[in-house]
Order: C-alpha cells, then sequence, then structure tokens
C-alpha cells in the first residue's frame, strides 16, 4: 500500500515513514501542501497521513483537494491541534480519522489500518487468485493455507499483482508501488523481484506478458 505522508516536521517526518515503511508500506513523504496537491495529482494513494500546520497553509485544504484527483484516498490528520474544535473541523472538513502529537508510532499504524478497512476505502481486506491469499492488515501471505514468509517488496508485489485480479500490471506501476519517490531503483528491480517471488509462490504463478508487464495466474503449479 502507497501512503503519502505530509509533514513538515523533518525528523518527525523522516521517523515515522521509516516505521511505516518497515511495516510494509510505500511512504512518499513531503514537507509542505504545495508538493502534496503535486504528488496527488500524479500518484495513486491508498491514504493519506496529513499535518494541519504547514509552511504554505492549512493542511485542510488538502482534504478539498485530493477530492478532485482519479481516487480520493482515505485521510487520518496528524497534529497537535488538540481543541474539541479542531477535531470537528477536521473532521468535518473530510478526514476520516485525527490522531493529536506526541502520539506513539504502534497507534498511528493501527489507526491507519483500520480506516484502510473502512467501506470506501481503497484499500481490500483479503486478495486472493486460486491457491494464493493475501491479508492486507497482517501481511500475511498464503499458498493452499500454508504461511509462506516473504521480504518487504515481495510482500508489496505480490499485493500489487493481486489486487489486480489477472489483469495486466506494467513494469511502471509495479515500480511505483514497491518504491517511494526518495528511493533509488535499479534497472533490473522488478525483475529481480518478480524471480525472488516466483521461487516462494511457483514459478508459473506469475505471467510475464512481453512488452507490456506482469499477470497472476490461477494456477495449480
Amino acid at each position: 500500500m502507497r501512503i503519502l505522508l505530509v509533514e513538515d516536521h523533518k525528523a518527525l517526518r523522516t521517523m515515522t515513514a521509516a516505521y511505516l515503511a518497515e511495516n510494509g508500506f510505500v511512504v512518499d513523504a513531503v514537507a509542505s501542501a504545495e508538493a502534496a496537491r503535486a504528488a496527488l495529482d500524479v500518484a495513486v494513494y491508498d491514504a493519506m497521513i496529513l499535518d494541519l500546520g504547514l509552511p504554505d497553509g492549512d493542511g485542510r485544504l488538502l482534504l478539498a483537494h485530493r477530492a478532485r484527483g482519479r481516487a480520493a484516498p482515505p485521510a487520518l490528520i496528524l497534529t497537535a491541534r488538540d481543541g474539541l474544535a479542531d477535531r470537528i473541523d477536521g473532521l468535518n472538513a473530510g478526514a476520516d480519522d485525527y490522531l493529536v502529537k506526541p502520539f506513539d508510532l504502534p497507534e498511528l499504524q493501527a489507526r491507519l489500518r483500520a480506516v484502510l478497512r473502512r467501506p470506501g476505502a481503497r484499500a481490500e481486506i483479503e486478495l486472493g487468485l486460486g491457491r494464493l491469499a493475501f491479508d492486507t492488515v497482517s501481511r500475511e501471505a498464503r499458498v493452499e493455507g500454508r504461511p509462506i514468509v516473504l521480504r518487504r517488496r515481495e510482500t508489496l508485489l505480490l499485493e500489487a499483482l493481486l489486487a489486480a485480479r489477472g489483469r495486466i500490471v506494467v513494469r511502471d506501476v509495479l515500480e511505483e508501488r514497491l518504491y517511494g519517490w526518495q528511493e533509488d531503483i535499479e534497472s533490473n528491480a522488478v525483475e529481480v523481484h518478480i524471480h525472488n517471488l516466483r521461487s516462494k509462490i511457483g514459478r508459473n504463478a506469475i505471467e510475464t506478458v512481453r512488452g507490456l508487464g506482469y499477470r497472476m495466474r490461477d494456477t495449480k503449479s
């Protein structure tokens, strides 16, 4: 799942992005409303974590901007404004949840996953095709009911391919789902992850569609 983190405090932004990345998310972290608007205009996100006190404006204005895109991601406000009126204003502006600073990172992750489970959120709880199943909350993958151990990007890759329900996923989209803007991508990175994932779920489970991309196959082998 890809998350847009909008937080102007550098240390907090870095710490939060690193924690979420360690727990299976791809995170694009920006420090201003202008950068957030640009990100929302060009990328599709599963959720947005939003600070209100940004250097170039009130973060609540981004709640309206996100709805103009292809798919409006659910939003969790993360702010030091702890007044009742502030919480009501944020929720009325379109936020899906509200967490006051200082906060615990495990609680942030739990609230984020709760937002993603709600009706209307882009993420589905259970993804599957044939003998493969993936729980987007626990991040557990199974082959014929048997748990398998995947690395972080193998997990993200399986999630992206299963979410496509057998449709072709082009390489650029897979790179977008596996890597944030700040991460370097080697030219053969996707192919390496595909190879490693095939070794764990079955070599015929992922079809290479030459010149286009990859797709999951409903296969027994």
